[in-house]
C-alpha cells in the first residue's frame, strides 16, 4: 500500500511539473462580439465576412476596417525550475532548516511491537519442575 501511494504521489508531482512548464496559444476569431471559432493547436477558421463588409455595415461605435477581429492569448509556462538558496537571507535560511528538521522528526517513531527476546533462543526443557513437584501457581 505504501509503495502504491508513493507511485501515485510521484506521478502527481511529475504531472504538476509538466503542466507548470507547458506553454500554449489560444487563437480566437470574433465576428463583431460573437465568437466564431477558437483553436488551441491550429489556425482558426474565419467567417469570410471580413472582406465582404464595408465600414458602414459594422454596428460598433468605433469603426475599424472590418467587423471581424482575431485575438491570440499566449499562456507562457515557467522556464526556470531551479530555485536557489542564494536569494534567501539568513533568517529565511534558518527558518527553512529548522522547519525541515522538525518536520522530519515528526515521523521518527518507535515500533509498537518491540520484542526484546526475539534474538534469544528458548532454553531446552529437561524436566517440568512444576509438574514434578505438583506445585502450581494460581
Amino acid at each position: 500500500m505504501n509503495l502504491f501511494l508513493h507511485k501515485i504521489s510521484a506521478f502527481c508531482l511529475a504531472l504538476i511539473v509538466l503542466l507548470s512548464t507547458l506553454s500554449f496559444t489560444v487563437d480566437s476569431h470574433y465576428c463583431g462580439d460573437i465568437l466564431v471559432d477558437s483553436s488551441l493547436f491550429g489556425h482558426v477558421e474565419t467567417c469570410g465576412m471580413e472582406k465582404q463588409q464595408s465600414k458602414n455595415d459594422c454596428k460598433s461605435e468605433v469603426q475599424d476596417d472590418s467587423c471581424c477581429s482575431d485575438k491570440q492569448v499566449v499562456v507562457e509556462g515557467q522556464d526556470d525550475l531551479k530555485i536557489s538558496f542564494d536569494t534567501l537571507n539568513l533568517e529565511q535560511q534558518v527558518f527553512v532548516a529548522s522547519f525541515f528538521h522538525s518536520y522530519i522528526n515528526l515521523f521518527d517513531t518507535l515500533d509498537t511491537n518491540i520484542v526484546s527476546f526475539r534474538d534469544y533462543a528458548v532454553p531446552f526443557l529437561i524436566r517440568d519442575i512444576q509438574k514434578l513437584h505438583e506445585t502450581y501457581l494460581i
